[in-house]
């Protein structure tokens, strides 16, 4: 098939690349726009224009399809359909119509559960049991289009939002190869979505890190497993807010007041929760260095018997 790819982040690689494998002609590839990045501000690649640029495929990059010249673009390249996974920028009416085929998205969960922008962080924060990957028909709808073919995935204990994310990339690019065959054989028989969305997936955002401790070990443990490496785990202690890494959380222990230190040594420090104890590993303030604990606190002894808010 000739194919136009729409993506941009490290989960969109896999699928174009097994497009590639599959022998499909990908005639474009659109993907965000190059963004300034670390101290230098030097203009940075999104992981799928690196791809494409790496198998010489044309790259495009819109700032949005509002304008005719973008339009004019995606008409022009004649494809049988379009791929969108992660693409993050939404596609008039017009721009679903351009391929033969129209528009399909790789989607990572169960629609139409989770729709929305953060479905991998929030099944883990919402302590599902499984989910998966649903190849869609765009529609003009957020993440409405008909089901063209769906496949589950268990979430293990210990699950995190970075191993799930590669697992469910695999996924995708294997569910989709699949369904393309299956389309150009006929064979797909689209099912119509409910509805009714049980769980939406809004993009998160730097804030949703913030933990407290008067929270359950389960939901703080969530947190960490679901919001890590971005936006990362922070809380409040001595006015300031200090980055928390290595996490794990369990029910029981001494009691004492929500966000109390309760001991620290090389391993780790221990702090009160509404039902446990958490164990956090490292921590770094505002402009520091990421250090064990107890090296943290040798730096800021007048925070070593503090309450984290």
């Amino acid at each position: 098939m000739r194919i136009v790819y729409m993506g941009s982040p490290e989960f969109a690689v896999a699928p174009l690349e097994r497009l590639i494998q599959d022998g499909h002609e990908i005639a474009g590839v659109f993907t965000q726009r190059d963004k300034p990045k670390n101290r230098g501000m030097k203009l940075s690649f999104t992981p799928v224009k690196e791809a494409a640029l790496a198998h010489g495929i044309p790259v495009f990059q819109p700032a949005s399809f509002k304008k005719e010249e973008a339009l004019q673009t995606l008409e022009a390249l004649q494809a049988d359909i379009a791929v969108v996974t992660a693409y993050g920028m939404l596609l008039p009416q017009r721009a679903l119509d351009a391929p033969r085929l129209g528009c399909v998205n790789v989607h990572a969960s169960l629609l139409p559960d989770y729709r929305g922008a953060s479905p991998i962080q929030q099944v883990i924060l919402q302590g599902e049991e499984k989910t998966g990957v649903a190849i869609m028909q765009m529609d003009a709808g957020l993440d409405t289009g008909d089901i063209l073919l769906a496949e589950e995935l268990e979430i293990q204990s210990g699950e995190t939002a970075d191993s799930l994310h590669d697992k469910l990339a695999a996924l995708g690019a294997e569910t989709l190869s699949r369904c393309l065959k299956e389309l150009e054989a006929g064979r797909v028989v689209p099912r119509p979505q409910p509805a009714e969305c049980p769980h939406y997936a809004p993009r998160i955002c730097r804030e949703d890190g913030r933990i407290h401790f008067t929270e359950t070990a389960q939901r703080i443990d969530r947190a960490a497993r679901g919001l890590t490496p971005w936006p990362g785990i922070f809380s409040s202690l001595g006015g300031k807010n200090i980055k928390l890494f290595g996490l794990r959380a369990e029910q029981g222990g001494p009691e004492a007041p929500c966000g109390q230190i309760l001991s620290c040594d090389s391993r780790c420090l221990r702090v009160r929760c509404a039902d446990g104890v958490v164990e956090i590993a490292q921590l770094q303030a505002p402009g520091g260095k990421r250090m064990n604990c107890a090296d943290y606190f040798r730096g800021h002894p007048e925070e070593r018997e503090g309450r984290f808010e």
